[in-house]
């Protein structure tokens, strides 16, 4: 069973990362979902995600998932928040009955150094050194935020500026001033860098949602 990692992302979120290793029948047996995704690699890393949540949550109702006006995919009165990424072969998501969530897994990419201009802005291109390993997390990160507000129309540079990166151990802390919210507001990732990718999540110290 390739469970790679399960922890508590903050008090209120569990987040979990699979590594796809199983024939695509383990996944449709378990979920009961047969993907109609032309991909065979899409339709594994589809497949995967709505496994791994109800690995976490065995009464998590699958077969109710629908996008919402922004395509961000929900369950019905938000019985459960959660979040799902995908970056062959690994598979990540974070769940919650209380907060918002956001998570954004990448393996490493061999052009990151040359494209983080297209998502950090110079400022903000000095926390990670020119590091490709720390330029993916700090991808990750405002990945992670931009799904966890769940709005169409952002700019990774403009609307979600870096204003804090911290390092505690192996575990990284980024530090967002979201402009687009009302009122303007600070939400935090953290982030972790192994042998094969990136990964980061969104962090609660409270319970609150973002208001625009």
């Amino acid at each position: 069973m390739p469970l790679y990692r399960e922890w508590s992302s903050d008090p209120y979120s569990l987040a979990a990362i699979w590594e796809l290793k199983e024939p695509e029948g383990f996944f449709v047996e378990r979920t009961g979902i047969n993907s109609d995704i032309k991909s065979e690699k899409r339709r594994l890393e589809h497949l995967g995600g709505r496994f791994l949540l109800k690995y976490l949550k065995d009464n998590f109702p699958l077969l109710n998932i629908r996008p919402d006006e922004h395509d961000k995919p929900r369950l019905p009165d938000n019985q459960f928040y959660f979040s799902i990424s995908h970056s062959f072969p690994f598979v990540a998501v974070v769940l919650s009955p209380y907060v918002e969530c956001g998570i954004d897994i990448q393996v490493w990419h061999p052009r990151m150094e040359q494209l983080q201009h297209k998502f950090l802005a110079e400022k903000e291109q000095l926390f990670f050194q020119g590091d490709p390993r720390l330029i993916t997390l700090g991808w990750c990160a405002k990945e992670a935020v931009y799904k966890w507000q769940g709005r169409r129309g952002v700019d990774f540079i403009e609307h979600l500026p870096i204003v804090e990166v911290g390092r505690e151990s192996n575990i990284f802390n980024i530090t967002f001033n979201l402009q687009f919210t009302v009122p303007k507001l600070e939400v935090a990732t953290k982030g972790f860098i192994e042998a094969g990718f990136a990964c980061s999540c969104v962090v609660h110290r409270h319970i609150f949602h973002p208001s625009f």
